[in-house]
């Protein structure tokens, strides 16, 4: 049986000044979700909006630049993507992102009998002046996939999708990291800590990093020997952190704000960690959850749903609940005392997070709003 062509489309165009290839390099999720999809053996293609056209090849995979100058309205852009679409024949569209329904209407009505199969991005449902022309829009869709089910239900309890469309639980990507040796990892970085803990996040309110700082210092009292580890890019609460670590016995010269590093070096943070720590009151996924498991790490995380979905139920880390110190420093001391080796926790991102774990569901996905679309048709 000949394997499906998707068609994976990104209506945000390419960034004036940016080359194709820098994009390649720099848009990770780009590339990475395109080369999840194709682990399954499901041929993909990507389609990037841009101002030049362009072909690049990759691992197998064609990224098609397609110039989109001019086409301010999105009936304009539609036909361009549509006529790409056609001459590659696609079996199935794949859109990132929910905010672009306006454009993946467009293409539907060029390619009526093309299913499309959009992507949650973290996206929000429209303001409800607008809802009843996304509720149109929305129509071409034939399917949607969030990390979770209930980050669906914004947009399900506003009644924006028809009654035709599936709903999927994929992950939003994977991860590339690997497991490593911990004592070189530790011996590369300097990280120590009994347990070694680690927090890679902005130091922002939706990160909740005070919190964190109250249950470290709670949990602290039962773990003497234990280090905190921080990574960060923008910092809007640092002050406040600052102050909590030096005005708090328990936390002064235990907790160590690294500040912005590579995302290479995350790596070896990670594998260098015996816990990986975070606060977030929401994520439409947590990439650095998925890389903390693909390094092996036990993560002790906020009870949110792309967190469930991602750690299968506190099978391989503890969930808290959000803003609650006390229970994360329940959640930190348990984690310490039964710590899970980091074969056990690689084991289960090989088994539902890897690229050909999630390349199988993509691969379902695709099958699933194909056959819909085909019984419809007939």
């Amino acid at each position: 049986m000949t394997a499906l062509h998707a068609a994976q489309i990104n209506f945000l165009p390419v960034p004036e000044g940016r080359t194709h290839t820098e994009i390649l390099e720099q848009w990770h999720s780009l590339v990475d979700i395109a080369e999840v999809a194709a682990s399954s053996g499901t041929r993909i293609s990507v389609i990037q909006a841009a101002a030049r056209e362009d072909l690049i090849t990759r691992n197998g995979i064609d990224y098609h630049f397609i110039d989109i100058r001019g086409s301010e309205v999105a009936k304009n852009r539609g036909r361009r993507f549509a006529g790409l679409l056609a001459d590659i024949k696609a079996d199935v569209l794949h859109a990132h992102g929910l905010g672009f329904a306006e454009d993946a209407f467009a293409v539907s009505q060029c390619l009526p009998q093309l299913p499309i199969l959009a992507q949650d991005h973290a996206d929000r449902p429209p303001r409800r002046w607008r809802r009843p022309q996304w509720r149109r829009w929305y129509t071409a869709i034939s399917g949607v996939a969030f990390t979770a089910p209930e980050l669906a239900r914004p947009f399900t309890h506003a009644g924006l999708f028809g009654p035709q469309a599936r709903l999927f639980a994929i992950p939003e990507s994977s991860s590339r990291f690997t497991a490593g040796s911990r004592a070189d990892a530790r011996a590369e970085s300097g990280l120590r800590g009994d347990p070694c803990v680690l927090w890679v996040g902005h130091l922002s309110p939706g990160k909740d990093p005070l919190t964190v700082l109250d249950g470290v210092a709670r949990a602290a009292l039962r773990l003497p020997g234990m280090q905190l580890w921080c990574a960060f890019g923008s910092a809007p609460l640092l002050d406040e952190v600052q102050a909590r670590i030096a005005h708090d016995p328990q936390l002064a010269g235990r907790v160590h704000l690294l500040g912005k590093i590579t995302h290479a070096h995350v790596e070896t943070l990670m594998r260098a960690a015996d816990l990986f720590v975070s606060g977030s009151v929401a994520e439409s996924c947590g990439y650095v959850v998925l890389e903390a498991l693909a390094c092996g790490v036990t993560p002790v995380v906020t009870d949110i749903p792309s967190f469930r979905a991602l750690i299968g139920d506190s099978r391989v880390g503890r969930l808290w609940p959000c803003g609650d110190p006390d229970r994360l420093a329940e959640a930190l001391v348990d984690a310490a005392a039964s710590r899970l080796s980091s074969t056990r926790v690689r084991a289960h991102f090989d088994d539902k997070l890897s690229f050909a774990a999630v390349g199988r569901q993509w691969a379902d996905a695709y099958a699933q709003v194909h056959d819909d679309r085909r019984r419809m048709a007939s």
